[in-house]
């Protein structure tokens, strides 16, 4: 199974981080948020990445073409160019594909619909951590049988806001301010989804896909009752930040 990871928002409400890198690669611990996700990832399984790169996408591209070289040991024979590093690297295989600076979510993903093939697929976004069990995640989706299952949580937020009855969604309603389910990320998808996707690169995920897939009958809520959080602000940045020098590595399950 693939994950696919949406990375190429401009994060303008991280600035002072955003003007140098992109979001997905703010540092917590020293690793980058996606790194952190990855290995969340990784845990259940999937290491087959699919990164929808925008904003300062080849950064992420240069982190990870660096990456074995810069954590672990090697050994170069300068006089061959042959490099050998000393160590286990990761068993990522990652595809990053250029999905344009401005294109909006929905447009982001219908770009990736010839790699993922016809196959369930997960998706979540790359400033997002939680301590999800992805297995449940999973088994939970194939138990409803629709279109799309998105994780939900229990939050007073900015983010989009879900009514759910018997473990379906009944609507969606982007960016409310009520108490309510919100939209977590950590979908899993299934290739029907495509059908909800419109050609025009303007347009959220979030917004009138989601909302039809509800009005359809087609979108699950799986409800996480763990440690959520998304990295949305530099002040989110910090704290999240100061959890991990305390040792409260909540959402590092692996």
């Amino acid at each position: 199974m693939k994950a696919v990871i949406l990375c190429g928002g401009k994060g303008t409400r991280m600035s002072e981080i955003t003007n140098e890198r992109p979001k997905p690669l703010a540092m917590i611990g020293g690793k980058p948020i996606l790194w952190h996700i990855m290995k969340l990832y990784q845990y259940y399984g999937v290491n087959e990445f699919i990164l929808l790169l925008g904003f300062k996408g080849e950064m992420i591209k240069e982190y990870f073409l660096d990456y074995d070289w810069k954590n672990h040991s090697m050994t170069l024979d300068s006089s061959t160019g042959e490099l050998r590093i000393l160590g286990k690297s990761e068993p990522w295989k990652i595809t990053f594909l250029d999905t344009g600076e401005h294109t909006q979510t929905a447009g982001r993903l219908l770009q990736a619909k010839d790699i993922i093939g016809d196959e369930t697929f997960l998706m979540t976004y790359g400033d997002g951590l939680a301590n999800i069990n992805l297995f449940h995640l999973i088994s939970y989706h194939q138990s409803k049988g629709a279109a799309a299952t998105v994780t939900g949580i229990e939050k007073t937020s900015q983010f989009g806001t879900l009514t759910v009855e018997d473990g379906m969604a009944k609507s969606f309603s982007e960016k409310t301010s009520s108490d309510g389910i919100i939209n977590g990320g950590f979908f899993v998808l299934s290739p029907k989804v495509f059908d909800y996707l419109p050609k025009d690169r303007d347009v959220m995920f979030e917004e009138e896909p989601l909302k039809e897939l509800a009005k359809d009958g087609e979108l699950a809520v799986y409800r996480h009752y763990g440690f959520w959080t998304a990295i949305d602000t530099y002040k989110n940045l910090l704290e999240i930040n100061k959890m991990w020098d305390r040792g409260q590595h909540v959402w590092k399950v692996w």
